[in-house]
């Protein structure tokens, strides 16, 4: 089952430890957490339902490609980093 890690910033905000869940897409793999977590969604997915501007998702260190519908697959044994990006100077 692939391992959903956020980052410690989210976790002072919200209660998101580790976990494994089952999906084989990002999107169903975090479906899975916000099923337990609801209240994560909110910090992650916009209101239109896509990855909110300045959250970034990794899966197994690559960044995931599909920021709308996150389609991007997952394998079994994959690790998806979720974390805020930083903008600005």
């Amino acid at each position: 089952m692939p391992r959903v890690l956020f980052t410690p910033n989210l976790q002072r905000h919200v209660d998101c430890p580790e976990v494994s869940v089952e999906g084989d897409t990002v999107r169903l793999s975090l479906d899975a957490v916000f099923a337990n977590r609801p209240q994560l969604r909110g910090y992650v997915i916009d209101e239109h339902d896509r990855l909110r501007k300045h959250m970034v998702v990794f899966v197994n260190g690559q960044p995931v490609k599909d920021r709308t519908g996150l389609s991007d697959a997952v394998a079994p044994d994959a690790e998806i980093f979720v974390m805020q990006a930083l903008s600005g100077g």
